[in-house]
């Protein structure tokens, strides 16, 4: 229920993000949607997540997950970046569930490359596929730039890596840059858009920049509204309102 005061290629991000499921492939040219052409560091100050350390995520996968994810979604002047939202402790929380860890999963052999409909058939589960994704694309940054990794390059460098492993289009070791960045990119949605009890979407930041209402038990007045934003905050699914 966004409004069009939104610049195109942002509006055109969050409707992907509104019905994309979890666990779904990243669409593709995301990264650049992320980027407007005419996006500023932002009009609205930028808040800061609450504080926390990291109990899965090592020192060196936080840092390259800090600069990453607020590529993926940064602070702009349509709303907050998935960092101030908090998208960092989803992934910490998240990657220490039994989904991540590929409990739930269908995880014996034999795996083969099946087309897309077939689902995932790799043997790493969730929390892997980003670990080594990390180490693999930090590995990469230092072979061609020594002594530096991903979060060291400037903001220009970053996308361009990002974009060239949503396009399948880096080589790295033991893992398919695609996977992994479609993966990545998949839990920063979910966190950004997640109800808060999870880590992310701090103060429904996300929810109120898109007009979605939350857990509101009634609003069907205004499910066939289509010319004007909802009007009233969200509501989480502890019961606070936005």
């Amino acid at each position: 229920m966004s409004d069009d005061t939104q610049s195109p290629s942002r509006r055109s991000l969050i409707k992907t993000m509104m019905f994309v499921p979890i666990g779904a492939a990243a669409a593709t040219g995301v990264v650049r949607a992320l980027q407007p052409a005419n996006a500023a560091d932002g009009s609205a100050p930028e808040g800061k997540p609450n504080a926390y350390t990291p109990t899965f995520f090592n020192q060196a996968e936080w840092k390259f997950l800090n600069a990453a994810v607020d590529r993926l979604i940064p602070h702009d002047e349509h709303g907050p970046g998935a960092i101030e939202l908090g998208v960092l402790e989803f992934l910490d929380r998240h990657m220490q569930t039994p989904y991540a860890a590929g409990d739930i999963w269908y995880m014996q052999g034999p795996y083969l490359k099946a087309a897309p409909e077939f689902g995932y058939q790799g043997k790493l589960p969730l929390r892997d596929i980003l670990r080594v994704g990390i180490k693999a694309l930090d590995g990469y940054v230092g072979s061609q730039n020594p002594g530096k990794v991903f979060a060291d390059l400037d903001k220009k460098k970053q996308e361009d890596l990002l974009k060239a492993a949503e396009k399948g289009e880096l080589k790295l070791e033991d893992i398919s840059a695609k996977l992994f960045f479609s993966n990545l990119l998949t839990e920063v949605r979910n966190g950004y858009f997640a109800d808060p009890k999870h880590g992310g979407n701090k103060d429904m930041g996300a929810w109120k920049m898109i007009g979605y209402p939350g857990m509101r038990a009634d609003y069907l007045d205004w499910v066939e509204v289509r010319d004007k934003p909802y009007p009233i905050g969200p509501v989480d699914l502890a019961g606070r309102r936005g």
